[in-house]
């Protein structure tokens, strides 16, 4: 359970320590969802820049330059790759004919072994199952919505990708995972997170959550350009590859789910609701009740970082290995 974060102000609204202010709300609130490691992207005196440390953001003191107006963020919950090797902390650089990028991701992959071998892709230091995405991507001859959308058809789990490139393009990959994106359009800026929650309380802390905004309504299967200007364009990813090995994938052969509706015992309901709010879904806390987990083990797993997405990832592999023999 990772999450992600940021900044885009396209008018320069904000002066570069407003920003770091801004991002450093941001990024602490969003360690409810790691803390494993922080990391930022951002354009600056025309270089694309990457600030990665293996510590909550708390500890991590980001500081900008003032034409470093679009900073892409996140924080890390580690599943795959010792976050003691920075390598494999988010964000993460790649280039695609010559344009450098950053990319970061909130989610888990399941397919980047098999990928790697199926596309003959090299092997690489880098552990975290987030990086075959850069990969992909380096192996198109462009970077667009168009190739973004061909490599988010080919990973398998769940996830929201940013890609940052070196002209301050920010993209967003809409996978089955929570994004919020607000735009204070008077002001000429967008901010983000995984979770509205997040994102508000931050902007609540920030004094500017009672000023005019505009959330972007974002599906799973969308993909969105910002550019330099703050103008927007839109384009879609076909999400049928999306769940093949996510627990949906193996529903009617290893659990009978029972139907929520009215004979939902009422705890289960609350339990449910206070998961929504904070971006897990309702099918992930069926499948943790199916599996055996009870209510109150549940609830407590919701306050921890990352030990619900490790004990779906637990489980997702069992399945997995069960089904097809190895994984």
């Amino acid at each position: 359970m990772c999450a992600i974060f940021g900044l885009i102000d396209y008018n320069h609204a904000l002066t570069a320590k407003q920003r770091e202010k801004l991002l450093r709300v941001l990024s602490q609130e969003c360690e409810e969802r790691g803390t494993d490691a922080t990391g930022f992207a951002y354009n600056s005196r025309g270089k694309l820049t990457i600030f990665k440390r293996p510590f909550a953001a708390h500890n991590v003191h980001l500081k900008l330059r003032e034409d470093a107006n679009v900073i892409m963020g996140h924080t890390r919950m580690a599943t795959q790759g010792n976050k003691l090797d920075n390598r494999n902390n988010h964000p993460f650089p790649g280039v695609v004919n010559g344009t450098n990028f950053a990319l970061a991701h909130n989610g888990v992959l399941h397919n980047d072994l098999a990928l790697r071998s199926q596309l003959k892709l090299p092997n690489t230091p880098i552990k975290t199952d987030s990086y075959i995405a850069v990969q992909l991507l380096e192996q198109q001859k462009t970077l667009d919505i168009k190739s973004i959308g061909e490599m988010a058809e080919l990973v398998e789990g769940t996830f929201v990708f940013t890609v940052l490139d070196d002209r301050n393009n920010l993209y967003f990959v809409k996978g089955d995972n929570p994004l919020a994106l607000y735009h204070f359009e008077k002001h000429g800026f967008y901010v983000y997170a995984s979770t509205a929650a997040i994102l508000e309380r931050a902007l609540l802390q920030l004094g500017l959550l009672g000023f005019e905004h505009t959330e972007i309504k974002t599906t799973c299967g969308d993909i969105i350009k910002i550019d330099s200007k703050g103008e927007m364009e839109r384009g879609l990813f076909d999400t049928s590859n999306l769940y093949a090995f996510d627990y949906r994938f193996f529903r009617s052969s290893y659990w009978d789910y029972p139907d929520p509706g009215e004979h939902e015992p009422q705890d289960v309901k609350q339990l449910k609701d206070f998961a929504a709010s904070i971006g897990v879904a309702r099918e992930d806390i069926d499948l943790l009740l199916c599996y055996g987990y009870f209510v109150e083990e549940i609830e407590e797993m919701l306050y921890q970082p990352g030990a619900i997405e490790g004990a779906i990832y637990e489980i997702l592999n069992e399945c997995a290995y069960d089904y097809c023999g190895e994984f």
